[in-house]
């Protein structure tokens, strides 16, 4: 299977979570990779929901591969640095699709990494092309999250949903809040 949440909305990696906290209780193993946060803190960093043993164990495990947000919000950091990271992120997430370790497999921000031309939707299209037969293995299930997924991933995907913003308080100048919004 392959989920992707996107849309300008606010909820794409919080819907990804929440699918996380229901696999794992019905004991999936996931892996989240983000792919564009990274040295920020956020309440995803510290998951106290799902049981210390079951994240000892490997059934949740999150990495963060990004460098933060490309050119905004005070990002000084080279593009070929975000492109690298990017790059790195795809490559981990292949050789544990590859493992046989998870059951699903985060792609958290994604979308976002190929609208800035980070990494290619092509790379991603061959990894999600491969999910089910290249390694002889149970099919991983992937959840790709971010702004602007690209339609051809839109295609081969089996659920999408697009959190559509309404209303938002950033838009009044209200900042994010610890916990809500990170």
């Amino acid at each position: 299977m392959i989920y992707i949440f996107t849309g300008n909305g606010k909820g794409k990696t919080t819907a990804a979570l929440g699918q996380a906290m229901r696999a794992v209780g019905e004991g999936k193993r996931v892996l989240m990779v983000q792919f564009i946060k990274g040295p920020w803190k956020s309440g995803e960093d510290e998951i106290k929901i799902i049981p210390p043993e079951n994240q000892k164990s490997g059934k949740f495990k999150l990495v963060k591969m990004g460098k933060g947000f490309v050119g905004i919000l005070g990002d000084s950091l080279p593009r070929s640095e975000h492109e690298k990271a990017a790059r790195e992120a795809l490559d981990l997430v292949k050789k544990e699709t590859a493992s046989g370790n998870w059951d699903i497999i985060i792609l958290d921000e994604i979308n976002n990494a190929v609208s800035l031309n980070l990494i290619s939707k092509d790379a991603v299209l061959r990894l999600i092309n491969l999910r089910p037969t290249a390694y002889g293995l149970e099919p991983v299930t992937f959840v790709l999250t971010g702004r602007d997924a690209p339609q051809e991933f839109i295609d081969v995907a089996d659920l999408v949903t697009e959190m559509r913003e309404v209303k938002h308080q950033f838009t009044q100048g209200t900042k994010g809040k610890r916990g809500l919004e990170y």
